[in-house]
C-alpha cells in the first residue's frame, strides 16, 4: 500500500494528527478495507519524510481507537467497521461515491449459464496437468496463429461424427471466442464497407462486431421455421449470418428446405453464409437437421463453433471451418495476429476429447438439460397456463414466453424487486424501438430442476397469474 498524502510541516496541527487523520478517513471511506496492511513504519518514514516516531504515534492513534491492530510479525492490519462509522465518513466533494453492490438475485434465468455442479473438474485438471507435462514451446509461448494442430485434429474428428462436416484440419482455425471469429471473419471475406443480412431479431454480440469492422445491417425478418428466404432474394449482400441449429433469440430450428434455399441463394449470388452453430448440440424435439456446412456442395459456408455452451465458457475457445478456397487467405491473414485462445487450454481441451471425456460430458448434459428443460415446460404451464405462449422450445439452453396480456418490460422489473431476474431479448433486434414488449427470455443451463420449478411459481405469483 502506498499513500499519495503529503503532510503539511507548516501548518498547526501536529504532523502525526494529519497522518492519523488521513489514514482514519481513508478507512471510513472504504478506500482502504478491512484486511489490508499498512505500510510499515520504516518505509512510511522514508516515503514522507517523516521520522519514525511520527508515524508510530498515528499508527498508535489509529489502534487505541479500533481501527487496526498490530500482529507479530505482520504489522499494522486495518479492523472491520460498523456500518455507522462508514455513513459518518468525511468524503471531499469531489469524492464519486461508490458503485453499489448489485442485486444478489434468489433466482437467476440467465441465458449463457452452463451446468456448474456436474462439470467434471477432476478430469479437467488432470487434462491441464496433463497439458502442463507437453514441452514447453507448446503450451508456455504464444502458440500457433491458426492454433493448435492437435485440437484441431480432434475437432475435424468431432464435427465429422456429431455434425456430418468433412473438412481437413487445415480448414479449422482456433479463436478466443466467438465475436473473435467474427472480426477475423469480417477481415477475411472483405466485409468492410459492404452489407451484411443477418436475421432479426439476431445475436447482439455479433451484430457489434459487424458494425465495428463497418459493415452496413441488412435485417430480415423471420417465420415460424426461421429466416424469410423470399425476402433475401431482394437483397444484395456479401454475406448472410445465420445461427439455423437454434436461432437466437427466437429459438426456431430452420429448415431442411429454408437450408437449401440458403444454399440456392448464395451460390446464385457470389455470397458466403456464416453459420454459427452456438449450441446445436442440444435438441429436444424431432429428428436432428444437417448442419449448412454438411449440405453445402459449392463452398459457400463458413461453419463457426464454440465450446462456450457445450462445456465452458471460460475457456474461451471457439472455431472456424472454412471452405478450402479461402483457406489458404485465412493462413495468410491470421499472420498478422496472435493467437487469441490459450495454448495450455487447448492442449488441455485436445486431451479431454481424444480421451472421450468430451463426449461423455456431452451425453451427460444432454439429458441433464433435456430434464431442465422439461421441468421449465412443465411449471410454465402449471402455473401460467394460457397467460403465455411458448416460443423456441424445440432446442438450446433458453426459451421465450410471450405475454398474452401485460408489458414485458414492467414485469421484468418487478420480478427483479422480488430477486427474481429474468430477460428481455429486446437487444437484439436491430432498431429496438421496434422490439415487440411482450417477449420474456429463460435461460435455464445455470439453474437446478428445484430453482427453475420455483422460480417459475414465485414469477406467475408475482405477476399474479392464476396457480
Amino acid at each position: 500500500m502506498i499513500f499519495t498524502y503529503f503532510l503539511n510541516k507548516d501548518a498547526t496541527k501536529p504532523l502525526y494528527v494529519q497522518l492519523y487523520d488521513y489514514i482514519k478517513t481513508e478507512i471510513e471511506s472504504g478506500r482502504i478495507h478491512a484486511g489490508e496492511k499498512l505500510p510499515s513504519i520504516r518505509f512510511l518514514s522514508k516515503e514522507l519524510h517523516v521520522s519514525k516516531q511520527t508515524i508510530e504515534n498515528a499508527y498508535q492513534q489509529l489502534a487505541s481507537e479500533g481501527y487496526v491492530e498490530s500482529r507479530p510479525k505482520s504489522g499494522f492490519i486495518v479492523l472491520p467497521i460498523e456500518e455507522q462509522a462508514v455513513a459518518q465518513a468525511h468524503i471531499s466533494p469531489e469524492d464519486s461515491p461508490r458503485p453499489e453492490a448489485a442485486p444478489k438475485f434468489e433466482y437467476d434465468f440467465k441465458y449463457g449459464d452452463i451446468e456448474l455442479e456436474l462439470f467434471p473438474k477432476k478430469i479437467w485438471k488432470q487434462c491441464i496437468n496433463a497439458a502442463m507435462d507437453g514441452a514447453a514451446e507448446d503450451i508456455l509461448l504464444y502458440g500457433p496463429h491458426q492454433g493448435s494442430a492437435e485440437l484441431r485434429e480432434e475437432i475435424r474428428k468431432y464435427v465429422r461424427k456429431a455434425r456430418g462436416i468433412s473438412c481437413s484440419t487445415e480448414q479449422i482455425f482456433i479463436f478466443g471466442g466467438t465475436q473473435q471469429s467474427i472480426g477475423f471473419l469480417s477481415r477475411l471475406l472483405n466485409l468492410r464497407g459492404e452489407n451484411v443480412a443477418m436475421e432479426n431479431p439476431g445475436y447482439e454480440g455479433v451484430r457489434s462486431v459487424f458494425l465495428d469492422e463497418g459493415s452496413h445491417i441488412i435485417p430480415i425478418s423471420l417465420e415460424k421455421d426461421g429466416i424469410c428466404t423470399y425476402k433475401l432474394e431482394d437483397v444484395s449482400a456479401r454475406a448472410l449470418y445465420v445461427t439455423p441449429s437454434h436461432q437466437f433469440p427466437m429459438g426456431m430450428v430452420l429448415s431442411v428446405g429454408k437450408r437449401n434455399q440458403l444454399l440456392h441463394w448464395a451460390n446464385e449470388a457470389n455470397s458466403y453464409i456464416i453459420e454459427d452453430d452456438y449450441d446445436g448440440e442440444f435438441r429436444y424435439i424431432g429428428k436432428p437437421i444437417p448442419s449448412l456446412k454438411s449440405l453445402d456442395k459449392e463452398e459457400r459456408v463458413v461453419y463457426c463453433g464454440t465450446f462456450s455452451k457445450c462445456f465452458l465458457p471460460a475457456a474461451r475457445i471457439s472455431y472456424v471451418i472454412l471452405p478450402p478456397s479461402l483457406v489458404e487467405n485465412g493462413i495468410q491473414g491470421i499472420k498478422a495476429y496472435s493467437q487469441s485462445a490459450s495454448p495450455i487450454l487447448q492442449k488441455a481441451l485436445a486431451i479431454f476429447i481424444k480421451e472421450g471425456y468430451f463426449e461423455r460430458h456431452i451425453r451427460r448434459m444432454r439429458t441433464v438439460y433435456q430434464q431442465k428443460h422439461q421441468v421449465l415446460l412443465q411449471a410454465i404451464d402449471e402455473f401460467m397456463g394460457d397467460h403465455v405462449k411458448v416460443i423456441g422450445q424445440r432446442a438450446g439452453l433458453h426459451l421465450l414466453i410471450m405475454l398474452r396480456n401485460g408489458n414485458a418490460g414492467n414485469l421484468i422489473n418487478i420480478a427483479s424487486e422480488h430477486r427474481i431476474h429474468v430477460y428481455s431479448p429486446a437487444k437484439n433486434w436491430l432498431k429496438q424501438d421496434q422490439a415487440p414488449d411482450c417477449y420474456v427470455m429463460l435461460g435455464f443451463g445455470g439453474l437446478t430442476k428445484e430453482k427453475i420449478h420455483k422460480g417459475i411459481k414465485q414469477l406467475a405469483i408475482i405477476w399474479k397469474f392464476l396457480i
